[in-house]
């Protein structure tokens, strides 16, 4: 069975991106949302090899789930650097105000998503979502939908047109 996965994985590159979106089809049981060459050969030759010797156990997997929902995330601007005109760099804080976008600690964000009412309840040092506090919105939209997204973008927290 190896010499078979080997000659797949070899076909591969030579693939035309339709046939590769129908060999995905076939090995994920479902259409492909891409039309990405690069990235369906990798997703089809991970498949394939995952079908062939085996996927991550269980375990594994509530691992990873797990690493991914403790990801620290930025809450404080970086420490700005400026050069002075005699080539020394002095340091100071970066004082970013999100007020402009964000209501006061207390209220609820809300937004549909997929049929679901999200609400969102704005902490003084946070967000809390369904009994857990996330450090970010960022972090809240990323368990809402599984994957990234700009929290301000997600719950529809855009500066306003003056440019604030």
């Amino acid at each position: 069975m190896q010499t078979n996965v080997a000659q797949e994985l070899a076909a591969l590159p030579e693939m035309t991106v339709t046939e590769l979106r129908a060999k995905y089809e076939t090995v994920f049981g479902e259409p492909a949302r891409s039309h990405n060459r690069q990235h369906l050969t990798k997703r089809v030759a991970w498949r394939i090899q995952a079908l062939a010797e085996g996927d991550l156990s269980e375990r594994a997997r509530r691992r990873a789930e797990e690493l991914a929902n403790d990801a620290d995330r930025r809450m404080t601007a970086p420490k700005r650097r400026t050069t002075t005109g005699s080539g020394h760099t002095t340091r100071g804080t970066l004082n970013l105000s999100n007020s402009d976008r964000l209501p006061m600690p207390g209220s609820e964000i809300a937004r549909k998503y997929k049929g679901k009412n999200i609400v969102v309840t704005v902490l003084r040092k946070g967000f809390e979502y369904e009994g857990h506090v996330y450090r970010s919105l960022t972090a809240v939209a990323k368990a809402v939908t599984g994957t990234h997204w700009n929290g301000y973008h997600f719950f529809g927290l855009r500066r306003g047109k003056e440019g604030k």
